[in-house]
């Protein structure tokens, strides 16, 4: 098996070719236990959307279980979403730039972050039949290629095909409290990363990788534009422990497929099983 040797090797040389990474040490109890959205204004009716919101936000952030939010005991514990904050604080997104015309500050769009006590969050977690993952959390090195119905190419760090894609996929690993790795084009060149070859990665082959290189955590994905859908369709597969997991989203923005890899990816990473 020629082809699948040739991908082994150049994997492995991707791996040795990254900086090593422990992973991450787990996040500080305050940064971990909050949460943040974006609210119009800092009026009490959209407060209370914003502390629903982040109520959602911060038991998938602390559980990493992205199934929590539909599970229905969360419409009661959603009614009670601000008896749960500790504390919370506004930024306004348009800082610096002067109200105009007839727009006010009570339309302006503000970022809420909302704090929480660990031990309330904690009971809340143990009521819906989870708990926190409070151990480090792996930083994931992400292989992936794009396919954007004009070109095709492997998401580098440095590479000048869309940087929006790298900022976005880093943006959508924030709110799970983990933190990515996006090879370079020399390091992609190196190990012989082409955009045939990244495609075609199996779970099977994704597992003899990531058992090569011991607890390195490498997420593959594809991402192909779809006319017909009206959107991308992301591919992701990940290991874990003896086990290989696969999801797909459909019909998404990019920003939007992302945020379902780093869903996924700690879903599985927790220990809370397949990813929807």
């Amino acid at each position: 098996m020629p082809g699948f040797s040739r991908f082994l090797l150049a994997m492995i040389n991707l791996t040795a070719a990254l900086s090593i990474v422990r992973p991450a040490d787990a996040a500080g109890t305050a940064e971990l236990y909050q949460a943040q959205t974006i609210v119009t204004g800092q009026g009490e009716v959209n407060r209370q959307i914003g502390f629903r919101d982040c109520l959602d936000r911060v038991l998938v952030r602390v559980s990493g279980d992205q199934r929590l939010p539909q599970k229905p005991e969360m419409l009661a514990l959603r009614d009670k979403a601000g008896d749960f904050v500790a504390s919370f604080r506004y930024r306004d997104r348009l800082e610096g730039i002067p109200v105009h015309d007839e727009q006010g500050t009570h339309d302006r769009p503000h970022d809420l972050t909302c704090l929480y006590k660990p031990e309330v969050i904690d009971k809340l977690l143990t009521q819906l039949g989870s708990q926190p993952w409070l151990g480090a959390r792996p930083r994931l090195s992400i292989v992936l290629a794009v396919d954007d119905s004009r070109r095709h190419f492997v998401l580098a760090s440095d590479g000048d095909e869309s940087q929006y894609m790298i900022e976005s996929f880093q943006s959508a690993a924030r709110p799970m409290a983990m933190s990515i790795v996006i090879p370079n084009k020399a390091t992609l060149a190196k190990a012989g990363l082409i955009f045939e070859e990244v495609r075609a990665i199996s779970p099977e082959l994704l597992g003899s990788t990531a058992a090569s290189i011991g607890s390195r955590q490498i997420l593959a994905g594809s991402i192909v534009w779809s006319d017909k859908e009206l959107g991308w369709i992301a591919d992701w597969r990940l290991k874990a422990g003896d086990d290989i997991y696969t999801w797909q989203v459909r019909g998404v923005s990019f920003d939007e497929a992302f945020r379902v890899a780093m869903r996924g990816a700690a879903q599985v990473l927790s220990g809370n099983g397949q990813p929807d």
